[in-house]
Formats: structure tokens, sequence, C-alpha cells
């Protein structure tokens, strides 16, 4: 099939799924689609051993689809800019420590936790892989999809000022956690004995702090040229060149594109709400970025419940990626509990903030994509299938109980 025709089934596909769920099954919109294309992914795999020549036409048209390509370089811009945009500065600086510290530090213990642990885990499976690769792994699985997150918060009814610390936390951490992927792949790849610390710190450096600045000064750059106009059609089409010309750009320069987006975004969406843009255009401009956040996330998790259509599971790999669940979740807990704690004594966190930060740190599109970026020799294929079913016990039982655990809880003395 042409690229246009594919286009067009996945937007059917999402309407179609979008309706379902909406008018039956009543999810959370990222939940129920998912659930919907894993039933259909499930239902084409029985029937393309039963009748091979009328599943094999739609399963060969996922496989064709670059997972990797269409979120990091055609949705994640989008999303993350959305999703920014959305973000209260001024809260944000309230919550500034707790964010900031849960995105980096909490990463790198996350990374280093989870990635020694699977070291032994693998090992007790007979299964040869370097302690690179596993924190390799541990670094892709470890930040919590801004996402899934974002889209999941809406309606779990969480404390503001939690629900903040959870999305500010994953909007950053992602950017953050693929600075710290690209990091120890380029490690994996050069070697570390061809590698200083003074070379790996000024990569890290290069693609954080690079990102983080150039973002600041595209946010203000794009929302200058907004506000010395009033008309919102090209206003909102300004936005939208900001987002897909911005990430190139900053993909061109090795910077991180994701951390710019998130910058950039919280920038042009404070900016216009406090000055500089009509209540017309803002109107416009909040409801256009809200139905591309919509239609976005739809299309996307419809793609991660199809993408079981080409992964290849088998009984061992089952088993580790469901000791890679209590692992992971282990590692979250650890990598919230220890900065809380340190930070508890200046600030103070909601009642069972570890908990339900550990809870609703849920994984998704992001951790599927750098997976499937990894070279082959680096166990590409067994990390893609344990990734997957992190990702799908991740959003699906995470993202259905988040609401009732922060109820259940809150409700405690």
């Amino acid at each position: 099939m042409h690229p246009y025709e594919i286009f067009v089934l996945i937007v059917c596909l999402t309407a179609a799924f979008s309706y379902i769920n909406h008018r039956y099954i009543k999810w959370p919109p990222t939940i129920g689609i998912m659930a919907l294309s894993l039933c259909s992914s499930i239902v084409l795999l029985i029937s393309a051993k039963a009748f091979p020549g009328y599943s094999s036409g739609f399963i060969s048209i996922i496989t064709s689809i670059n997972f990797h390509d269409l979120l990091m370089n055609g949705m994640l811009n989008f999303l993350l800019f959305a999703g920014a945009i959305h973000i209260d500065a001024g809260r944000l600086k309230q919550e500034r420590m707790p964010v900031i510290t849960l995105s980096t530090i909490g990463i790198l213990i996350s990374t280093f936790l989870i990635g020694s642990v699977l070291y032994y885990l693998f090992g007790l499976f007979q299964l040869d892989v370097k302690y690179i690769y596993c924190l390799l792994f541990a670094a892709l699985i470890s930040p919590t999809d801004p996402i899934a997150v974002l889209a999941i918060l809406k309606q779990a009814g969480i404390q503001k000022s939690l629900e903040l610390k959870i999305a500010g936390e994953s909007l950053f951490n992602d950017g953050v956690a693929v600075v710290v992927f690209i990091t120890i792949l380029e490690v994996a790849q050069t070697g570390l004995d061809k590698l200083s610390v003074t070379e790996i710190a000024l990569l890290f450096m290069r693609e954080a702090g690079g990102g983080l600045l150039y973002g600041l000064l595209l946010g203000y750059l794009g929302f200058n040229i907004i506000k010395s106009i009033d008309k919102y059609e090209v206003e909102v089409l300004i936005s939208i060149a900001l987002v897909m010309g911005g990430y190139l750009l900053a993909n061109m320069l090795h910077i991180s594109g994701p951390l710019a987006m998130v910058v950039a975004g919280i920038v042009v969406g404070n900016k216009g709400r406090q000055k500089g843009i009509s209540d017309i255009t803002l109107d416009y401009f909040n409801k256009f970025w809200e139905l591309i956040d919509e239609m976005m996330n739809a299309a996307l998790f419809l793609l991660m419940g199809f993408e079981m259509l080409v992964i290849k599971v088998n009984s061992s790999i089952l088993v580790i990626g469901i000791i890679s669940i209590v692992v992971i979740l282990s590692g979250r807990w650890v990598s919230v509990l220890i900065p809380v704690k340190l930070l508890g004594r200046r600030i103070n966190f909601e009642k069972n903030a570890v908990a339900i930060l550990t809870w609703g740190g849920l994984r998704g599109g992001l951790s599927i994509a750098l997976a499937l970026s990894l070279p082959e020799n680096m166990h590409r294929d067994m990390f893609v299938a344990i990734t997957y079913i992190v990702v799908i016990f991740s959003i699906i039982v995470q993202g259905l109980s988040i609401g009732s655990l922060y109820k259940m809880l809150s409700a405690r003395k």
C-alpha cells in the first residue's frame, strides 16, 4: 500500500475504535483504543493461522510501518508541545525542585538500579547480556511517558499539586531519558575504554543543556512573532512551523529535540495566556492543539496495540518480561523514594505521594520507539518484547487503576 493509503487506514481505525470506546467501553481514550487494537491483533494472529490469505495483507501493512521514525520524528514533537502549552509555569515553578530532581536524579537512580538487577536476572536465564546493554535497556524503560501520563491524569481526579508533579516530571524526564539513552548508546558503540569521562559529560551537556537553551530561544522567538499579528489562522500556522522546523533543526544540531519542545511549549503557552495573544486567537490556538493532542494520542495507542503483530515473544521472554514488571516498578519506587526523602525537609509532599508517583509512572510509546531503535547486535528483539510486555501492563493495569488507588489511599486516615 502507498503511504497515503496506510495513513487513511490508521485514521479510519482510530476513529472507529474511538467511537466504540466512547460509546460502549467508556475507558480513558488511550487505554480503550490500545485495548481494542490489542484484541484486534490477537484476532488477526489467530486468523492468520486459520486463514492465511485473509489477514496476511493487514499484517504486512503494520510491519511496514517504522514505529520508531513515526514517533520520534513525526509525532513526539507535536505531542510534547501540545502537552507543554497547558502547563502553568507559575505552578510549575513552585514544584520545580521535585520535578527537576525526579526527572534527573530519579532517572539516573532508576537506570542503574534496574540495569544492575536485570543483568543478574538475564544471567539466571543463561542469557549472556553485557552490563552496558542492560543499562541501555534500563535507560529506555525508566522514563514515565508524558503521552500516556497526561492523557490518563485528566480523568484520574488526582490532587492538582500532585498531578503537576507527575505531569511536569513526565514531560521533562522523557527528554532527559533520551539524552541518557543516547549517551549510553554512544558508550556501547564506541567502547568505554575509548571515551573519557569528560567526553561523556560533554555529550550529555550538549544534548540536555543545548536542548533547554534552544527550546527557550525557540519559544520566545515563536511568541514574539505570534504576538506581532492578530489573525488566528496565521498564528496557528506559525506554531505548527515552530514545532516541525524547530524539532528538525534540533536533530540537525544534535541537541535534545524533546526537551526543546517542552520548553518552547511552556514559553508559548504561558506567554500567550499572559499577554500578546487575543482571546479569540487563544481559544482557537488551544482548541487546535487539544485536537492534535487527542488525534495523535489515539493514533499512537492504536499503533502500539497493533505492534503486537510484529513482536516475537517466546515462553522465556514472557517470564522475564513479567519479572521485569516487578523489577521496574521496584526501581521506580526507589527512584521516587530517595528524592522525596532528600527533599522532604524543605518541601511538603502530598499524602501517599511516593505510592502515587510510583504507580502513576506509566510507560508508553517512547520506550517502545527507543527499543526499536536499538541495533540488532544489542539484543534488540528481546528488549523490544520485554518493553512491550511492560508497556501493556503499565498502560492497561496501572492506567485503569491509578484513579481508584488514589481515592483508596486518600480515604485512609
